[in-house]
């Protein structure tokens, strides 16, 4: 490389540096999960309507409540998602290499594609005891989003430090409420291939754990404090 195109090259990755630190940077690579949570939303909303239109409600029972209050969390919990990837903070700094990328990918959607299988026909408590859980898990997962709000992260990033809410006790609630709505709907499409989409996704997800704990780590001097007296999921056990 000759001495005039170093020169020429080294202001354009200077530049590129800049503008990968703006709010539309960021907003640009956000916006193909925007558009498809908005998607996901769009898709959802006339079946949820017709379920409530269908529904009477004076004389409702225990498994079309427990359908509805599932489906509910998971649409205000989508658009949540959407939101706050609209508002939320830039980066202060960001993982290295492709792998952890991919990692987060995967842990983030690998497991969704269970809903590809043909459902299981299930007995009354089965169906209702995956329902709780979907309902649990959402209702979780949306509360946890609540208070990560603008430092939310598809990928391993660090945005703000969030110590507050359920983040005071887990490191990582959001992944554990996801974890148990993911089993919920493993149980309603139940087979060998099922539980393996579950596997694999919960082992991409403790990587993609590690990558964020690594990257918080290293942009927070007082994460490892943090880390000291916090559970990664569950208190006692992990």
């Amino acid at each position: 490389m000759s001495t005039v195109t170093r020169e020429r090259a080294m202001p354009l990755a200077a530049l590129y540096k800049s503008f990968r630190e703006t709010k539309f940077y960021d907003f640009l690579a956000a916006s193909p999960l925007i558009a498809w949570y908005g998607l996901c939303v769009e898709h959802q909303l006339p079946a949820f309507n017709k379920l409530i239109q269908a529904t009477d409600f004076a004389h409702i029972d225990l498994l079309t409540a427990a359908n509805i209050a599932s489906k509910l969390a998971t649409l205000l919990f989508v658009a949540l998602l959407g939101v706050l990837l609209i508002f939320r903070h830039t980066p202060l700094s960001r993982t290295q290499g492709v792998f952890p990328r991919i990692a987060a990918i995967a842990g983030a959607y690998l497991g969704v594609a269970v809903v590809m299988l043909p459902p299981r026909e299930l007995s009354t408590t089965f169906y209702l005891v995956a329902t709780a859980l979907i309902f649990g898990g959402t209702l979780f997962s949306l509360y946890s989003v609540s208070r990560l709000g603008r430092s939310i992260s598809m990928l391993p990033e660090a945005r703000r430090l969030v110590t507050s809410g359920p983040y005071s006790v887990i490191r990582h609630p959001l992944y554990l409420g996801e974890a148990i709505a993911l089993m919920g709907l493993t149980l309603q499409y139940l087979s060998p291939f099922a539980v393996l989409l579950f596997l694999t996704q919960s082992m991409f997800q403790i990587i993609r754990m590690n990558n964020e704990e690594k990257i918080l780590a290293a942009t927070f001097p007082e994460y490892r404090g943090y880390m000291a007296h916090t559970a990664r999921l569950v208190p006692g056990v992990y």
